[in-house]
């Protein structure tokens, strides 16, 4: 099956078992519905392999109420556009 799911590191790293369900399935989810990998996914078709790079590579995390969010810079950007709110 997966060996990375069954290390303590990734579970430790999102913060336990129940999370760490809760965090594949909403990912599997977003990507079924047509939002893009965050890891080259050329090597292989199998989504729950690019949900398991994307958390060991820190690009997808559960914030404190255990939404799905996206690390900063995971899309290579290096930081959020500025936006001037004076000039609008």
């Amino acid at each position: 099956m997966f060996d990375e799911l069954r290390d303590e590191a990734i579970i430790n790293k999102v913060g336990g078992r129940f999370r760490l369900s809760t965090l594949i399935q909403k990912r599997l989810v977003a990507l079924n519905g047509g939002s893009r990998p965050l890891v080259d996914a050329k090597e292989t078709d199998d989504r729950m392999q690019v949900v398991i790079r994307e958390i060991l590579e820190d690009k997808i995390y559960l914030d404190m109420d255990s939404n799905l969010r996206i690390a900063e810079g995971a899309y290579g950007e290096t930081a959020a556009p500025e936006i001037d709110f004076d000039s609008i």
